[in-house]
């Protein structure tokens, strides 16, 4: 008994040390982002990387979810009788509220987590970090901090493309599809 409580101890304790070093990079990123030297190029570039080249995958897939949210959501209300002329307001609303958000999250996340931790992790096995170091610029300010500014700055505009997007996609689907009225 006392075996399976300290596997549990150490579980808790090792999630609360995760969450402090999170915390803690948090500050870190948070406090370096105000204080010169800032790299404005950089900023550009990965808001370039992060912004722009997400483009297509956010887009793709929110209209894809927009298509499937209206025709979905049609053969639920058509059980009921009148319900389908409310197909039209649920999917703008589920796109904006909910869906559009967090398919620009996650897409943004996937795509974009992952080509941040394979550069870098490319850049810690070649010594490129080191060497930032021995140059006497700060490697955190140099990479992390353009990502982190990039990243707060596209994804608000990412959410909105994909709410349009989607809310598109299931107005082709309404409109060709199932026959309702355009102008609904």
């Amino acid at each position: 008994m006392l075996d399976f409580l300290a596997r549990v101890g150490r579980v808790f304790l090792a999630g609360v040390a995760g969450t402090g070093r999170l915390a803690l990079f948090a500050i870190n990123a948070v406090s370096h982002s105000v204080r010169p030297p800032f790299y404005l190029r950089l900023v550009l570039r990965q808001l370039v990387d992060i912004g722009y080249f997400s483009l297509p995958v956010v887009g793709l897939t929110a209209i894809f979810i927009g298509m499937v949210l209206a025709l979905q959501l049609h053969t639920g209300f058509t059980r009921y009788t009148g319900g389908a002329g409310a197909v039209a307001q649920v999917v703008v609303l589920g796109m904006t509220r909910e869906l559009g958000p967090v398919i620009a999250g996650l897409m943004v996340a996937g795509r974009i987590g992952a080509a941040i931790a394979a550069e870098i992790g490319t850049m810690r096995v070649t010594d490129q970090i080191d060497a930032l170091s021995t140059l006497s610029t700060n490697p955190f300010k140099y990479l992390v901090v353009p990502r982190l500014l990039a990243g707060l700055i596209a994804l608000p505009f990412l959410v909105i493309i994909a709410d349009i997007i989607g809310v598109f996609g299931g107005f082709l689907v309404g409109t060709y599809k199932l026959d309702y009225n355009p102008a609904s």
